[in-house]
């Protein structure tokens, strides 16, 4: 790290010694200070304790929680990416949003709301759900100040059917809605890890009248991780970037807790080299989603959620680093 511009208060990450115990103290995105004991903060993590949105099994509403547990391991170097992520920006812990679990209209009005005047700090976002209906008011939230964004949808499933027992907002449309509402630059779209059956054979037609492309978790597995990332960069380009990550992308075996799980996935592996392989992009904000603890066994899929999100928070803070400290 380098020394920082006169006048310019350090961030302050998480306290770390050879007598650190990982495993006491608040469980805040690892370890990191909350919003209250900073002065202002460059990434922002934020919960969503909502997951009135699911079609199979319930349960994400205690995603970011376990997240937030498994992530006390997080360390402050990561050597993938060659970084201290949380002592080269600012980033805090800023708690949860409260959403009405009984309505999810109002539901969606209210996370937006606060995503806004999160955004409004400068903050960028890795929010942790909560199911992945929350990613529509989040991408309408990024979208008001940077205009329609690239997409990386990270996920088992398509998540751009039109409505779900007529429901317009739920975990498998958000993608949909962010489309007909113009949030999405429709040039840079991307599904990776689509597997599994559908409901009908258009579903596919659908999603690439949409402007989706789609790398399967097959695709992964036969072209390898170098090959996908090149293609998703050539994508992307030099847009505003955001990442959306279901953690079913992974396959039951990596990340069993999880309310739509689909056999033939991602490994954690697989997923973690991808997103270190982004690191260039412009990313502005993400999420991480479908973290269903209650089917977890061994913290199996918080540990690969809290990781995942350590990445997303990397390339974040690579970025904003270097206007705050004039580093290269």
């Amino acid at each position: 790290m380098t020394d920082q511009p006169h006048g310019v208060v350090p961030p302050r990450g998480p306290e770390e010694s050879e007598r650190t115990l990982h495993y006491a103290g608040p469980a805040t995105f690892g370890r990191v200070p909350r919003l209250d004991e900073v002065e202002n903060t460059d990434i922002a993590v934020v919960g969503v304790p909502f997951d009135s949105g699911v079609s199979y099994r319930p349960g994400a509403r205690f995603g970011g929680n376990a997240i937030r547990e498994a992530s006390r391991q997080l360390r402050p170097y990561n050597p993938a990416q060659q970084v201290y992520p949380f002592h080269f920006a600012q980033v805090a812990d800023v708690g949860d949003i409260t959403a009405n679990p009984y309505d999810l209209n109002e539901a969606v009005e209210t996370i937006e709301a606060a995503a806004d005047e999160l955004l409004g700090t400068g903050a960028r976002l890795m929010t942790l759900g909560g199911d992945h209906t929350i990613a529509l008011p989040m991408l309408r939230a990024v979208a008001r100040r940077h205009g329609p964004v690239a997409l990386l949808h990270f996920d088992a499933h398509l998540d751009t059917w039109d409505s779900i027992f007529g429901a317009q907002y739920a975990h498998g449309t958000p993608f949909r809605r962010a489309v007909e509402e113009g949030v999405l630059d429709t040039s840079a779209l991307s599904h990776v890890g689509i597997r599994g059956p559908l409901y009908h054979q258009n579903d596919l037609a659908e999603d690439a009248k949409l402007g989706f492309g789609i790398v399967t978790s097959a695709d992964v597995m036969r072209r390898g991780v170098d090959e996908v990332v090149q293609q998703l960069r050539e994508r992307i380009g030099e847009r505003p970037l955001y990442i959306s990550v279901d953690i079913d992308v992974l396959d039951p075996s990596h990340a069993p807790g999880t309310g739509t799980p689909e056999a033939g996935g991602l490994t954690s592996r697989e997923l973690l080299e991808i997103i270190r392989g982004l690191s260039d992009c412009r990313l502005v904000s993400a999420d991480l989603v479908e973290v269903a603890p209650a089917y977890d066994h061994a913290e199996i899929t918080s540990i690969a959620a809290s990781h995942t999100a350590y990445e997303l928070v990397t390339i974040m803070s690579r970025q904003m680093g270097p206007a705050r400290w004039g580093a290269k």
